[in-house]
Order: C-alpha cells, then structure tokens, then sequence
C-alpha cells in the first residue's frame, strides 16, 4: 500500500467550542490507483488531505489521533524538515483555486523553476528548460514564449494545467487532487481531467481525486470513498457504488447528478444541511436527513459494516438500501 490513512481524528478549538472534522477516517491506495473522496462541503475531504500532506494550519486544528503511513513510514511522527523532504519530491497536491495558490507577481516559469532550483539543485537557466517542458507535457500551447507571463495572463483551464505541472514536476508517487476542475466549464473540466488519469497513467502514481461530483468522478476512479459529517460512510469500488449504493446519503448524491432521461423534471436534492461539526448528532450523524432512519439510527452510531470483501457501509440498514 502506497499511502494508508488509519483511523485519523482532527478538530478545531473555535470560540464557539470544538469542531470535529475528521472522525475516524480510514482509506489506503495503491501506486496506479485512483481513490475518489466524495462528500458535500464540510463533510472533512479537505481537512483529511491537507493532514496528510502536513498543511494544516496548527492552531486551531489539532490531530488528536491515528496514523498516515507513507511508503510504510508514520508520517505524523516526523520531524518538519522531514516532512518538506516528502512534501513535493514525493507526494504532491493541486489545489482548487490556481489563481489564489500562484503567486500573482512572478511568472508561472519561474514558479514551476523554483520547484528543481530548490528541490534538484539546478541552475535558474536549466530550471526555466524545465519548466517549459513541463508546460508542453501538460498541452499549454506555445509553452517557450507563455513561460515568461504571469497567472493572470492564463484562462482557468490553463492555470489549473499550470497546478498541474507544478504538482508533477518532481514525478512523486502520490498527488491529492483537491476540487481539481472547481469553477471550470464541462468541456474543460472534462479535458483537466482526461489530462491527469493519462499523466498518473504515464508516471503510475497514486491518485486521491477530491470532489463533491459524482459526475466526474465515473470514468477515472478505481474506488470511491464518501464521507460525511467528518466519517466515511460508504466505501466500494467505483462501478459497485453506480450500480447499487449501500448507504442512503451515497443514494441521494447519485439522485442529485442532472439526467438527460428526466430532462424537464425537478432536480432532486438531499433534504436539509449537513450537521455543525460542533454538534453533530448521537448515533448516525445522516439520521436527521436519512428517508430510511428509525429509532436505533438516534442513538447507536453504526460501524463500517462489511458489505462484501471489497466493501463497506457504515448504515445499520445498508441492505434494504442496497436492494431498495
């Protein structure tokens, strides 16, 4: 296993009182694999990536337990100078906004330059080849004379090409990809991602693909693991979960993809929001918004049960869901 997260805890001290993000998360995946992490906003995929790579802004968040083996090596229990050998060289993120995560007054060549300058030793001149290299290999057109401009000079497709070549620059064995195609159109969306399952194809990497869209995920996961409220609630590989979800929030992200069969008809939508992190439910924290809820989902918090050997859904109903 390349990267296995084991049973990770995070919150937050907030005036308000602690917010728990992360309740529990465990997932794994392998060099070539791709694992979607899917949920809506604030069920904990960002938190749970941004603790892996070691980003988290510490205080207020705080990880108050598990284990993030890397390569076999715990990664909570290294040293920061250690941690930076890893960030970058060995596992790599792209962000959401490319325009907020570039630096605005240097030129994307010397953005992505500073990567081998840094990290290789290299000269600033061999850098820059580099870098527009790196900018041909992810189709940015014209990438030796556009090496010189800056990130406002690029559209937002091209600039999340540009995360993308950063993140790869240095070939790491894993990259989280967060919200990757965020605020792009569908054509683009689609061609960012076509780009990044044939770059971790090439280089076979490890994919976490971050997102709130089943959509997107369909033809480029090999599994998919939902969370919600800071947990993961449904784990299989991808065509199980399209197939026959076994958790009833798993049901209602499917039922809330726009379908050209139903053209016309009302979108359905999940009722309700998903709970404060600051006080989230007894016993299954999908219960105020679950259709299949009953008295025992109020009170006892239902384990991961295995589904199949491949499988698992933390619903203590999960059959009548998977067969409903």
């Amino acid at each position: 296993m390349l990267l296995e997260v084991r049973d990770l805890h995070v919150e937050f001290r907030t005036r308000d009182g602690v917010a728990k993000a992360v309740n529990g998360v465990s997932y794994g995946v392998d060099a070539g694999e791709t694992l979607a992490v899917l949920g809506e906003s604030g069920s904990g995929k960002s938190v749970t990536a941004q603790a892996v790579m070691g980003i988290l802004d510490i205080p207020p968040g705080r990880i108050t337990g598990g284990e993030v083996l890397f390569k076999g090596r715990d990664l909570l229990k290294l040293k920061e100078d250690e941690r930076r050998k890893v960030r970058g060289a060995e596992m790599a993120m792209i962000f959401q906004d490319a325009l907020s995560s570039l630096n605005p007054v240097i030129s994307v060549g010397d953005q992505l330059a500073e990567m081998f300058t840094v990290h290789r030793g290299m000269s600033r001149k061999d850098g820059r080849a580099r870098a527009v290299e790196l900018m041909d290999r992810v189709r940015i057109p014209a990438a030796r004379e556009r090496v010189r401009q800056y990130p406002h000079q690029f559209s937002g497709g091209m600039r999340q090409r540009i995360m993308i070549a950063m993140a790869l620059a240095l070939e790491p064995a894993l990259i989280i990809a967060d919200e990757p195609t965020t605020a792009l159109d569908v054509t683009v969306q689609a061609q960012v991602m076509e780009l990044l399952a044939e770059l971790q194809r090439e280089l076979h990497m490890g994919l976490i693909l971050i997102t709130h869209d089943l959509g997107v995920v369909a033809d480029v996961a090999d599994r998919i693991a939902v969370m919600y409220a800071g947990r993961i609630v449904e784990s299989a590989p991808v065509h199980d979960i399209y197939k026959a979800p076994a958790h009833p929030y798993t049901r209602g992200l499917l039922d809330s993809i726009p379908r050209l069969d139903l053209k016309g008809q009302e979108l359905y939508a999940i009722k309700g929001l998903p709970p404060s992190l600051l006080n989230i439910p007894p016993g299954c924290a999908f219960h105020p918004r679950c259709p299949l809820a009953r008295d025992v989902c109020r009170t006892d918090e239902p384990p991961l049960y295995e589904v199949s050997r491949t499988r698992g859904s933390a619903c203590h109903f999960w059959r009548e869901c998977l067969h409903g």
